[in-house]
C-alpha cells in the first residue's frame, strides 16, 4: 500500500533521483534523435559518398544490429548489474558516432551504423529496466512520460537538426552532435547511478544460446527487412536467410532447454502477463512503423505539402503518447492494467479506424488528429503493459523482462516493414512516379490493416491481469 502513496515531487528532476532520470532522459535521446535526424540528411550524404541503391542499409543494418542485440544485454544487466551495460552501450554508440561522422564511403557509413545500432542494443532498454529499478509501480508510469516525452521532442526537433546541418554545416555533425551527448549522459549516471545487486556467485554465460539466437534472430530479422527489396519473396536467398534463421532459433529454443543459466529464460513465455505485453509490444512495433512510414508518405505525395509538414502530421503520434503514458499511473492503479491496457487499445482502435477514412482530399489536421488519438492510446497501453510485465518479476529478471518487450517490438516493426512494403507494392507495381491517386490507394489498405491490427491489441491487452504488484 505504500507503494500507491507517491509524492509527486520525488519523481521531478529536482527531486533526489532526478540527475539520474536526467541522465536517463539524455541517454534516450541519443537512440530518439539518431532515429529521425538522419532523415532528411540521406540525399545529401548520397551525393557525398555515392551508393543511392545501398543507403536503405544505413537503417536496415541499425534496426537489426539494435534488435539482436538487446535480450543480450538484458541478461548481462540482470547478471552484472545495469550501470556497466549501459555506460557500456554509450560508449559503444559514441564510438559509431564518431567512426560514422568520419566515414569515406557508404560501405563504411553501413559498417559503422552498425556499430551504433550495437550501442543502442543496450542504451534503450537499459534506460527502461533502470526507471524500473529506482522507481515504484506507482512512479513508473510519470517516470516512463519523461524518457517517452524525449522521443516527442526528438519526433520535432530530429529532422530540423538533419536539415539545418545537411544545409548550412556537415552532413557529419548529424553524428558528431552525438560526442557532447554521450560524454554527459555517461558522467551523469557514472557519478549518479548507485545500484546495490544482489550478491551471486560466478555466473555461467550461456555462449551457445547467445551464439544461436543473435545469428537466428538476426537472419529472420534481415530476411524480413530486406524479402521484396534485397531479393525477391520466393528467390533462393530469401528462402535460405529466412529458413536457416527459423533452424536456428529452433535449435536455440532446446539449447536454452539445457542451459544453466539461458540468455533467454524459456519461463518467459509461460507467465500470462509477459505473453501478453510481448504480444502488445509486437503490435506496438508493426503500427507504429506503419504509421512513421507511410504517413508522412502520404501526405506529401497525395495532400501535396512539404516534408517539414508531413513530418508534424505524423509527430502528432508521439506528442500524444507521453501525455497519456505520465498520467496511466492514476487509471491502472484505480482501474488496474488489463482495463488500462484495454481502454488504450480500443483508442487506438478509433484513431486507426478514422485513418481508413482518410482520402486524397482530406485535410492536414484530420491526418494529424488520427495519428494523436493513436498515440494517446498507446500511452495507455504500451507503458502500462510493460510496467506490469516489469513489476511481475524481482530485480534479477528484470533486465531480460524488458529487453524482451523491446525485443519484441523490433520483431513486430520487422515484420511490419515487410507486411506492409508488401501491401503498398503490390498496389504501385513497376510504377516509379506514382500519381497522387495511385499513392492514396496504395496505402488505404496499409490504414485498414493497422485498424485490424488494432483489434488484435484489444485482445492481446485483454490476456493482462487485473493488478500486478510489486
Amino acid at each position: 500500500m505504500t507503494e500507491q502513496i507517491v509524492d509527486r515531487r520525488s519523481i521531478g528532476l529536482r527531486s533526489d533521483r532526478g540527475p539520474v532520470l536526467l541522465a536517463l532522459m539524455l541517454s534516450t535521446s541519443l537512440v530518439a534523435l539518431d532515429s529521425t535526424i538522419i532523415a532528411t540528411a540521406v540525399l545529401t550524404i548520397v551525393g557525398d559518398l555515392g551508393g543511392f541503391t545501398q543507403f536503405p542499409w544505413l537503417f536496415s543494418i541499425y534496426l537489426l544490429a539494435q534488435a539482436v542485440s538487446v535480450p543480450i544485454y538484458g541478461k548481462l544487466a540482470d547478471t552484472f548489474g545495469r550501470k556497466p551495460v549501459i555506460l557500456w552501450g554509450i560508449g559503444v554508440f559514441l564510438l559509431g558516432s564518431i567512426l560514422c561522422g568520419l566515414a569515406t564511403s557508404m560501405i563504411a557509413l553501413i559498417a559503422f551504423r552498425a556499430v551504433q545500432g550495437l550501442g543502442a542494443g543496450a542504451v534503450q532498454p537499459m534506460s527502461i529496466t533502470i526507471a524500473g529499478d529506482i522507481y515504484t509501480v506507482a512512479e513508473r508510469a510519470k517516470a516512463q512520460g519523461y524518457l517517452a516525452s524525449v522521443w516527442a521532442i526528438s519526433a520535432v526537433l530530429g529532422p530540423t537538426l538533419g536539415g539545418v546541418f545537411s544545409e548550412y554545416l556537415s552532413w557529419r555533425w548529424i553524428f558528431f552532435i552525438n560526442i557532447p551527448l554521450c560524454v554527459l549522459a555517461a558522467w551523469m549516471l557514472f557519478r549518479n547511478l548507485h545500484e546495490e545487486r544482489p550478491a551471486t556467485t560466478k555466473p555461467e554465460i550461456d555462449y551457445l544460446g547467445t551464439v544461436l539466437l543473435t545469428i537466428g534472430a538476426g537472419a529472420v530479422i534481415l530476411g524480413l527487412l530486406e524479402g521484396g527489396h534485397a531479393w525477391a519473396w520466393n528467390s533462393p536467398a530469401s528462402y535460405t536467410v529466412l529458413g536457416g534463421g527459423a533452424i536456428l532459433l529452433i535449435a536455440f529454443g532446446f539449447a536454452e532447454r539445457r542451459a544453466a543459466n539461458p540468455i533467454l529464460p524459456l519461463w518467459l513465455f509461460t507467465r500470462r502477463v509477459l505473453v501478453a505485453s510481448c504480444l502488445v509490444a509486437v503490435l506496438v512495433g508493426a503500427i507504429v512503423l506503419a504509421l512513421t512510414s507511410y504517413v508522412p508518405t502520404f501526405v506529401q505525395g497525395a495532400l501535396g505539402t512539404s516534408a517539414i509538414v508531413a513530418g508534424f502530421a505524423v509527430a502528432a503520434l508521439t506528442l500524444g503518447w507521453p501525455l497519456t503514458a505520465s498520467l496511466s499511473g492514476r487509471v491502472y492503479l484505480r482501474l488496474g492494467f488489463r482495463a488500462t491496457g484495454v481502454i488504450g487499445s480500443v483508442l487506438v482502435t478509433v484513431g486507426a479506424l478514422l485513418t481508413t477514412l482518410i482520402t486524397e482530399g482530406s485535410e492536414i489536421w484530420y491526418v494529424a488528429a488520427c495519428c494523436f488519438i493513436i498515440g494517446a492510446g498507446m500511452g495507455l497501453v504500451a507503458s502500462p503493459t510493460l510496467i506490469a510485465a516489469q513489476s511481475s518479476v524481482d530485480w534479477a529478471e528484470r533486465g531480460v523482462v524488458t529487453s524482451t518487450n523491446m525485443f519484441t517490438r523490433s520483431i513486430g516493426s520487422a515484420v511490419g516493414v515487410a507486411a506492409f512494403g508488401a501491401i503498398v507494392n503490390s498496389h504501385i507495381g513497376r510504377v516509379d512516379q506514382p500519381t497522387p491517386e495511385q499513392l492514396a490507394d496504395a496505402i488505404h489498405p496499409v490504414f485498414v490493416v493497422i485498424a485490424v491490427a488494432s483489434v488484435f491489441m484489444i485482445a492481446a491487452a485483454a490476456m493482462m491481469p487485473k493488478r500486478s504488484a510489486s
